[in-house]
């Protein structure tokens, strides 16, 4: 299983969404779907996280991938297009941001 490592290469994606406890079901299977049938077959996907908060307003994903362009390949597909669609419906914003790890604490 891969690890949270600074001295790695890989690509790192932080996603959060606000959503409403109404809505935070539907979107947690509508990305668990996502990553479950296409985004973990994609070219350079490595692993990826859900976490709800206890007030189910929002969700964060966690992922990991080879390089950048692997990530954003995927965005630009037919499919994920359409999934980010379905998904923008469901909440009120989301945003995914690329980051280097800076430091871990085991």
């Amino acid at each position: 299983m891969p690890q949270i490592s600074k001295t790695t290469d890989l690509q790192t994606v932080v996603t959060t969404f606000e959503v409403t406890p109404g809505t935070c079901q539907d979107l947690l299977e509508a990305l668990t779907d996502a990553y479950g049938s296409f985004i973990s077959k994609q070219p350079g996907f490595i692993s990826a996280g859900l976490h709800v908060n206890d007030a189910q307003t929002r969700i964060a994903n966690y992922s990991q991938w080879v390089r950048r362009e692997d990530f954003q390949a995927m965005l630009r597909t037919e499919e994920m297009r359409a999934r980010n669609r379905q998904i923008s419906a469901l909440c009120r914003s989301f945003e995914p941001v690329l980051y280097d790890v800076a430091a871990v604490f085991d």
